[in-house]
């Protein structure tokens, strides 16, 4: 079995950090998706896909896949980047663009 170990990001219908601080353990899955020829909707025999498990830290994520012998890829969390803005800046007179209502 083959996992993949990442921090989600931030989704984009909030806008704090909320559910970003935990690391994720997620199996990749390893059958292809077929559609049921009754009823259209789509679907696999593979169980393991649907496992999403949490940690709080890196390490304990590691430590478990360790421990039951997974292949595991971890993908490093991207940086944020914070640009300051402020209401004032809207009409301030050195705006390059004119702000007009």
């Amino acid at each position: 079995m083959r996992a993949r170990i990442y921090r989600p990001a931030k989704t984009a219908m909030q806008s704090g950090q909320a559910k970003t601080e935990k690391w994720v353990l997620e199996y990749e899955p390893t059958k292809r998706q077929v559609l049921d020829p009754l009823m259209g909707w789509s679907g696999a025999g593979d169980t393991m896909s649907q496992i999403r498990l949490t940690f709080d830290s890196l390490e304990e994520v590691v430590a478990y896949a360790d421990k039951r012998n997974l292949m595991y890829s971890v993908q490093p969390p991207k940086d944020k980047i914070v640009r300051p803005k402020a209401y004032a800046a809207n009409f301030s007179v050195s705006r390059k663009v004119p702000w007009s209502h």
